[in-house]
């Protein structure tokens, strides 16, 4: 086990660490970090609709989720390019990166999305969107890939240094010109691709990603993601840091069965933030259910674990679990990653099978307020009484887990505990004397 702990704490945490500091993956997880609030935005709306079901005199507000998480990758086609820059070290093409980025994703999807029709009813002519659902989740691929190819000029233009500070010729002047050439590129080569070749860069960045997708979304996906996360945190990497690569296909499952739905079909996309963190049924107090060893911790013989039951139960209630991790501790602690792991695994499955199996609602609308207290959450998520059932359950079936592995390590404390009086007690002793 020892060696084990020294390749993670030597080899694992220094890796991931490297990979994630990447400028390109970077950029990336920083703009996944920063459209936080258009998707709470979204999930405060789809929490009202679950009411608007039980109550159909309310409103409809559906249209701000439309211009929050439905703008989706919109927002994420500039914060990419613009934090590209910012990781890249080109402070001066932030908004520009930016800016290019946002607007070429729209010519990208030009011959899919917008057209020109004639109003039978008025005679004017008028934009009509016939597929915007590119502009949300469904386009984040598209989204990603536009801005990091943007990145990529920009940033091979600025390493050319072309247009330097001159006396003669005014800074502002020289911004504009090193601003108008990369532009300018971009602009000619994609309106090129989509405008003279009649290349479909939409369908074409599909059909690679749609592999990755169908991996991300089957039940080998579904286990990897989640046991990848409660990993990474367990060695003290913030799990976050796989946004980069997962939250795409988490945003583009969930904007799925919210398509679905509308269309009067069902959720089929289990994969998605609301299954995983939401529900509080995979990530049941936080990442590795922790929310069961809080809970058996009031019951230790430990001072110290009895003492950190109290301080992070609040937190725990909250599927905040930061306080618990770090303060057990369960990082670099192997009595508690075990479980920690082995929650990572058993509660995806049985959730897999209880939603796959028809026993449990699929969440099918963007849900990102995963700090509701379950299982309230949890019955907001799926829009299903049933989802009370399942909490209970899996609550006990993760007690279960934790418990042989907590009890040794409480054990282990007392002893510690002991240890230090008696060391205390003695040096007390020996001032006296």
């Amino acid at each position: 086990m020892k060696g084990i702990m020294d390749w993670f704490s030597n080899t694992l945490a220094p890796g991931m660490q490297k990979l994630f500091g990447n400028p390109w993956v970077s950029a990336v997880a920083s703009a996944m970090q920063k459209i936080l609030p258009f998707i709470l935005v979204g999930s405060v709306v789809s929490i009202y609709n679950v009411f608007v079901r039980y109550i159909p005199g309310l409103p409809d507000l559906s249209f701000v989720n439309t211009f929050s998480f439905g703008m989706m990758s919109v927002i994420v086609a500039f914060m990419v390019a613009y934090f590209g820059m910012v990781e890249l070290d080109h402070p001066k093409y932030q908004v520009t990166a930016g800016l290019t980025s946002l607007t070429v994703f729209l010519m990208a999807l030009c011959p899919t999305v917008a057209t020109l029709a004639k109003n039978a009813e008025t005679g004017n002519t008028e934009l009509v969107v016939t597929n915007i659902n590119y502009l949300g989740g469904s386009g984040l691929f598209v989204a990603i890939i536009v801005a990091l190819i943007i990145m990529l000029v920009f940033h091979l233009y600025a390493k050319l240094h072309v247009l330097e500070g001159s006396d003669s010729v005014p800074d502002f002047v020289i911004e504009w010109v090193n601003n108008i050439i990369p532009m300018t590129l971009i602009y000619l080569v994609f309106g090129a691709i989509v405008f003279i070749a009649e290349f479909d860069i939409v369908g074409f960045i599909n059909i690679i990603f749609n592999p990755i997708n169908s991996i991300g979304q089957s039940l080998p996906g579904f286990l990897i993601i989640n046991f990848l996360y409660v990993l990474l945190y367990s060695v003290g990497i913030s799990a976050w840091s796989l946004n980069a690569i997962v939250k795409p296909i988490l945003m583009a499952g969930i904007a799925a069965n919210a398509e679905l739905v509308l269309a009067g079909g069902a959720a089929v996309n289990i994969v998605t933030t609301e299954t995983i963190f939401t529900t509080a049924l995979v990530a049941m107090g936080g990442l590795g259910a922790t929310l069961p060893l809080n809970l058996l911790m009031f019951r230790c013989k430990s001072k110290k674990l009895r003492t950190m039951a109290k301080i992070c139960v609040g937190p725990s209630i909250f599927n905040i679990n930061e306080p618990l991790v770090y303060g057990a501790p369960i990082v670099f602690n192997p009595l508690l990653m075990i479980p920690m792991w082995a929650n990572s695994i058993v509660g995806p499955l049985i959730v897999w099978f209880v939603m796959r199996g028809g026993l449990l609602n699929i969440p099918a609308g963007i849900n990102n307020i995963s700090r509701i207290p379950a299982p309230i959450c949890t019955w907001l998520t799926t829009d299903d009484t049933r989802a009370f059932i399942w909490f209970f359950v899996l609550l006990v079936v993760y007690t279960l887990i934790w418990y042989p592995f907590l009890k040794k390590y409480d054990n282990q404390v007392v002893e510690e505990e002991a240890d230090r009086a008696e060391a205390t007690g003695k040096a007390v002793a020996d001032a006296v004397a």
